[in-house]
């Protein structure tokens, strides 16, 4: 689950120029105070300078991540009017959000944390790999699967390519869920870490469905190495 979606934040206000006028330094300096870890305070000071971070409190957004979702909606036509739609690691519920105000008829969330409840939705608190998993969903969401979402992304440990490769197997486990409950024609979409060690995630996806892009949404932080694999036109029987 994404780093940026399981803590609480406060957005910053931007400050008004007008003509004339020297454009102001919009960049907000944190303190470090005692006992906070750095990489804390280096997060913290991000949250205060992302943009985003301020358009999702004032647009109604459980998480910033809800931005990343809406343009990958807007390009590839994820979400449909009816759709049934699953969200792997869902909390706190940003991308559940999209996917409701965008016409699907049920969402099934899916995380081992607790997420407050959204109508429309279910969230099922349970760890997705579990063998009753696929069950569950199908129960919730009353029909076929059309679009499975993941957002999830490893604890990270520093190293990036220890990094990388836990986010990859985390996405190969999410395309193996999709690949059991998906109904033909549907898409999956999972965040994974830009670099090598994909060969076995892609092949897999290129086997059961259509098509298979990598897209970085511009609501992703430029700094971050993730990325998003979207596979569209689910074979059953491939």
């Amino acid at each position: 689950m994404a780093d940026d979606d399981k803590r609480r934040w406060k957005g910053s206000k931007g400050a008004k120029t007008g003509s004339g006028e020297r454009r102001r330094d919009l960049s907000k300096r944190v303190k470090t105070a005692r006992g906070r870890k750095l990489s804390s305070t280096l997060w913290l000071q991000r949250q205060l300078n992302d943009p985003y971070v301020q358009r999702a409190k004032d647009e109604g957004w459980r998480s910033r991540a809800a931005f990343k979702l809406i343009e990958l909606d807007d390009r590839f036509s994820l979400i449909h009017p009816g759709s049934r739609v699953v969200d792997l690691g869902a909390a706190p519920g940003g991308w559940t959000q999209v996917a409701i105000k965008r016409g699907a008829h049920s969402v099934a969330g899916i995380d081992l944390l607790d997420v407050e409840p959204l109508d429309g939705s279910v969230f099922l608190k349970m760890d997705f790999m579990d063998d009753a998993a696929p069950a569950a969903v199908n129960k919730v969401l009353g029909g076929p699967t059309d679009l499975v979402l993941s957002d999830m992304a490893a604890n990270t440990t520093g190293h990036k390519s220890t990094d990388h490769v836990r986010v990859v197997a985390l996405a190969e486990a999410a395309a193996y869920f999709a690949i059991e409950v998906l109904s033909p024609g549907g898409a999956f979409v999972a965040k994974v870490f830009q670099g090598g060690a994909e060969g076995e995630l892609l092949k897999l996806l290129r086997t059961h469905f259509k098509q298979v892009k990598h897209v970085k949404p511009k609501s992703s932080r430029s700094g971050s190495p993730e990325t998003y694999v979207i596979a569209l036109g689910f074979r059953k029987d491939a």
